[in-house]
C-alpha cells in the first residue's frame, strides 16, 4: 500500500509540473522556418511605408468565401441596400460585399487620396459596369479618375472602396478602422448605426474592430492584428515561462507600443491557451499576451496590412493566432 501511495503522489506531483511548464511554455519545440522578414539594424524603424496590405483570402476553416474583393478588376455590378447589424443600410454590390468612404477624400469635387498600399488594403470599385439597383438613386452615381487613369465608382460624390478583410457578403469588417474608414449609406453619407460584424465600440464610441483577431498576409499568412487591424508582433528578448517578461521599454515602447489588454470574448481567431495579462515592471501598467508571449504593435506601420516591422534587427516579428513567430524560430 505504500508504495502504491508514494507511485501515485509522484505520478500527480510529475503532473502538475508538466502542467505549469506548457501553461507558459511551448508543448514542443517550433520547427524551423525560413526568415521571411526584412533585415535591419536592432531598434531600427525598416523601411517605413514599404509593408505589405492586406489581402482577402478563404478562411482558415476552408469554408467557402465571396470572390476576393482586393482584385481591382472586380466590377461593382448591380447596387443594392443591406441592412448590416448594428451598422444600419449600407450600400453593397453585386456579390454582396459592403463599399467604404474614405474620410481623407473628398466628395466636392470627387479625389481619392488611396493609393499605393492603400489601395491594396481598400481595392478601389471600377465605374464600369456599375449601375444602381433597388434602393440607390442612379443620380448620385458618378465617377473620378484616379491618379493611375482609371475610372472609380462614386457615390454621392465619395470613392467608393472595398476592404480586403470582407471576404463574405455581409462582413463590414472595415466600419470605423482608424477613425477614417465607414460603410457608404445609400445616400453617399457615413453609415454610423454602430460598430460592424465582430466590432466593437472604442473611446468615444468610435466604431472598431474586434479587440484582436486574424488576417491572412499575401507573405506572412495567417497573423494576428489588433482592433485597428495593425500587424502586431513579438519581441524575440521577451520572456514567456515561467512567467511574461517585457523586455522592451523607455524609447522601445515609443516604437513598438505595447497591447493593452483585451478580454478574449472580444477576440476572433486567437488561441485560448496562455491568452493571459501581467504587470509590467517599469510602471506602464498591464500588458497582453499570446501565449504568454508580450504582444506589440510598430509604429513604423501606417496603415491596416503594414507589415515593416517583420525581422527588424533580427529580434521582431509578427505573431501567429497560437502566439509563435512568423519567418523565426523560437
Amino acid at each position: 500500500m505504500k508504495t502504491s501511495w508514494r507511485s501515485a503522489s509522484l505520478v500527480a506531483s510529475a503532473a502538475a509540473v508538466l502542467a505549469l511548464t506548457t501553461a507558459c511554455g511551448q508543448d514542443s519545440p517550433p520547427a524551423a522556418s525560413q526568415n521571411v522578414g526584412a533585415t535591419a539594424a536592432p531598434g531600427d524603424y525598416g523601411s517605413i511605408g514599404s509593408g505589405t496590405a492586406g489581402t482577402a483570402g478563404g478562411a482558415a476553416t476552408g469554408q467557402p468565401s465571396a470572390p476576393s474583393a482586393s482584385s481591382p478588376s472586380n466590377p461593382a455590378g448591380k447596387l443594392s441596400v443591406s441592412t448590416a447589424e448594428k451598422v444600419g443600410k449600407v450600400v453593397t454590390d453585386s456579390l454582396g460585399l459592403t463599399l467604404y468612404r474614405f474620410d481623407q477624400d473628398t466628395a466636392e469635387p470627387p479625389k481619392t487620396n488611396c493609393d499605393g498600399d492603400c489601395a491594396k488594403t481598400w481595392p478601389p470599385v471600377p465605374a464600369d459596369d456599375a449601375e444602381a439597383g433597388e434602393g440607390i438613386d442612379k443620380a448620385l452615381l458618378g465617377t473620378v479618375t484616379r491618379a493611375d487613369g482609371t475610372k472609380q465608382l462614386t457615390v454621392g460624390g465619395w470613392p467608393a472602396y472595398r476592404y480586403a478583410k470582407d471576404v463574405n457578403a455581409g462582413d463590414v469588417k472595415g466600419q470605423g478602422v482608424g477613425g477614417k474608414w465607414y460603410a457608404l449609406a445609400p445616400d453617399g453619407k457615413k453609415a454610423q448605426g454602430g460598430a460592424g460584424a465582430g466590432a466593437g465600440a472604442g473611446a468615444g464610441g468610435e466604431a472598431v474592430q474586434a479587440g484582436l483577431s486574424t488576417r491572412n498576409d499575401a507573405k506572412l499568412g495567417e497573423i494576428v492584428v489588433d482592433k485597428n487591424g495593425m500587424t502586431v508582433y513579438r519581441f524575440k528578448k521577451d520572456e514567456a515561462w515561467p512567467k511574461p517578461v517585457s523586455n522592451c521599454s523607455g524609447a522601445c515602447l515609443e516604437k513598438w507600443p505595447l497591447v493593452e489588454p483585451v478580454d478574449f470574448n472580444d477576440t476572433k481567431g486567437i488561441q485560448k491557451k496562455g491568452y493571459m495579462i501581467f504587470d509590467r515592471t517599469d510602471g506602464k501598467g498591464k500588458q497582453q499576451t499570446i501565449n504568454c508571449s508580450p504582444i506589440y504593435t510598430f509604429a513604423g506601420d501606417k496603415a491596416p496590412g503594414d507589415t515593416n516591422g517583420q525581422g527588424v534587427g533580427g529580434t521582431w516579428y509578427a505573431v501567429r493566432p497560437d502566439g509563435k513567430l512568423v519567418g523565426a524560430s523560437e
